[in-house]
């Protein structure tokens, strides 16, 4: 098994749960003329990684992945993090691609190397609705991604389909969009190993400003993005 191209299939916009669909709030941003620039969006992102809610479902991805096979960890910060988003559209989002990822991690997985745990899991989820955090944190440990490496990639993939989003709505060329995720990587990192020593008690965040945008898209009169 290569670990390596485990996780870029895992973390590939190709993937397809629906990822490129979201724009997370950053339609209507765009739409009010509140981020209308690479640097705007630039400072958006890191804002968002610094303080957002981006950071408390990696957080809480890194309790999924841990969990491995405990049914009732699992489905205790499945319920957390459902019970933490702050808009429709944002929990509608993150259970719609938690579905689609848990159903294609489940195809790629062999019959005969499953075990009845990870059947239960994955039937149990279903029913519950699973968020993407939490079906992702499960495949990266399935298949035996390391949990610092999942976790960059976890954060790696939101920032690429925001920057994506931020490519079509502002518009920039596709070289803006490739020079700030680039410019993005050092604080991605940084992250990383901040979410990964986070504890329990500690996990919040300050994200009203994606809440208000998440809101107002949601009666948003023309759209692109499905949030």
């Amino acid at each position: 098994m290569d670990i390596t191209q485990r996780l870029l299939q895992l973390t590939s916009p190709a993937l397809p749960v629906g990822a490129y669909s979201y724009s997370e709030g950053l339609e209507w941003l765009v739409d009010q003329g509140t981020i209308n620039n690479e640097s705007h969006l630039r400072t958006w992102l890191l804002q968002e990684l610094a303080y957002g809610s981006i950071r408390i479902e990696a957080a809480v991805m890194v309790r999924g992945y841990r969990a491995n096979t405990d049914l009732q960890t699992l489905l205790h910060w499945n319920a957390w993090l459902s019970a933490a988003r702050e808009t429709e559209e944002l929990r509608r989002q993150s259970l719609q691609m938690g579905r689609s990822l848990l159903r294609l991690s489940q195809a790629l997985q062999e019959p005969e190397h499953t075990s009845p745990e990870w059947i239960e899991i994955w039937d149990q989820l279903r029913i519950e609705g699973c968020n993407f955090a939490i079906a992702f944190g499960l495949t990266a440990n399935l298949w035996q991604i390391p949990l610092e490496s999942a976790t960059l990639g976890y954060l790696h993939s939101w920032a690429t389909n925001l920057m994506g989003a931020g490519v079509k709505l502002i518009p920039l060329g596709q070289t803006s969009g490739q020079k700030l995720l680039f410019q993005l990587q050092p604080h991605l990192e940084a992250a990383t190993q901040s979410i990964l020593l986070l504890e329990d008690e500690d996990l919040c965040s300050c994200g009203w400003g994606l809440a208000l945008a998440s809101m107002a898209h949601e009666t948003q009169y023309s759209r692109l993005f499905r949030s």
